[in-house]
């Protein structure tokens, strides 16, 4: 078919875009860049004829990416007309892979997947489907319920005509991306389970936001200049370091503190490469805080047993918050 087109794509001009945010993806995804590592001298998919109907996105374009690296032809279209990514589309086309996605209409998502079947005389040998139309397509499978159940009947009834691997149900699949990777949120695109996340200041504001990542899976770091936060940090589970330390060791940095300087320029090269680092901290909302010097004592006493490592205001820091650089560090009522 000398008149197909070689791919479609909303927007060629972004495949610059896509190509660094692909590069990105790529961290997310090691399992896929070690198989690239392993097997891409080999190329174990040589002959290897693709039809993928997956969500068109930077992760898939990893997928493909790794498929071609292995030595497979491949080609694309995205399995949902929503959900195509335009720029991860563009750069995918750029490289030669004939990918047909964009928001379509019904109409243009059932052409997009038509497009993929290797008509040239080189019939697909290996079908890719997220949600069966391609499957369908090709194989005649009616879509009454979830596409594995049919699969599943098509086996047992005798009448499926090719092998079939079932993803989903996989143990790397049903026990990793389903249970962690569907909890993700999108403003990063980055998996927050698993992560080293450092979290400074455990005021009302730094709890919040400890609580939150320990809850999406990630191991939280505090680091915390007064005794008594610090201690309450420890209880509740937390490592408690300095930031020297802390900036090592992290993949996510938030502030919280009101403060200064907190992040430095040798914490920054201390970092690991694509780390992310926010701000959910301003300006302290009540003025100076002062507390007897008691409690902090107290609480300071305890920490050397449960490994923590307190930080140290510098005399900037100080200043900038007006506190003494040893405290106290906390207003007469606070309870």
């Amino acid at each position: 078919m000398s008149d197909k087109l070689s791919y479609k794509v909303a927007d060629i001009s972004l495949a610059e875009w896509g190509r660094k945010a692909i590069e990105i993806a790529e961290n997310e995804m090691p399992g896929l860049m070690k198989m690239r590592e392993m097997y891409s001298e080999t190329k174990p998919l040589k002959g290897a004829r693709i039809a993928g109907c997956l969500h068109m996105t930077l992760q898939t374009a990893v997928l493909i990416e790794t498929l071609t690296a292995l030595g497979a032809e491949v080609q694309w279209s995205s399995c949902n007309i929503f959900s195509t990514q335009d720029h991860a589309a563009a750069a995918i086309a750029k490289t030669g892979v004939p990918v047909y996605a964009w928001k379509e209409t019904d109409e243009e998502y059932i052409w997009c997947i038509e497009q993929t079947l290797f008509k040239d005389g080189k019939p697909l040998n290996m079908i890719l489907d997220d949600g069966g139309d391609l499957t369908n397509l090709v194989h005649g499978i009616s879509e009454e319920t979830t596409t594995v159940h049919n699969l599943y009947k098509m086996k047992a009834n005798g009448t499926l005509q090719v092998p079939a691997i079932n993803v989903n149900d996989s143990v790397t699949k049903s026990k990793f991306d389903n249970l962690y990777g569907c909890r993700e949120k999108r403003a990063t695109d980055v998996m927050i389970a698993g992560k080293v996340a450092v979290v400074a200041g455990y005021g009302d504001v730094g709890k919040g936001c400890a609580q939150a990542l320990r809850a999406f899976g990630a191991r939280v770091i505090v680091t915390e200049i007064d005794p008594i936060n610090a201690l309450q940090a420890a209880m509740e589970g937390y490592e408690v370091t300095t930031m020297d330390e802390a900036s090592k060791e992290g993949n996510i940095f938030v502030t919280t503190t009101g403060c200064m300087d907190i992040v430095q320029g040798r914490h920054f090269e201390q970092m690991k490469d694509d780390s992310i680092v926010c701000n959910i901290g301003h300006f302290d909302p009540v003025g100076v805080y002062f507390l007897k010097k008691l409690d902090e004592a107290v609480a300071a006493a305890h920490l050397d047993k449960l490994g923590v490592k307190l930080t140290k205001l510098t005399d900037k820091q100080a200043k900038y918050l007006g506190l003494d650089k040893e405290g106290p560090f906390k207003p007469d009522h606070y309870r």
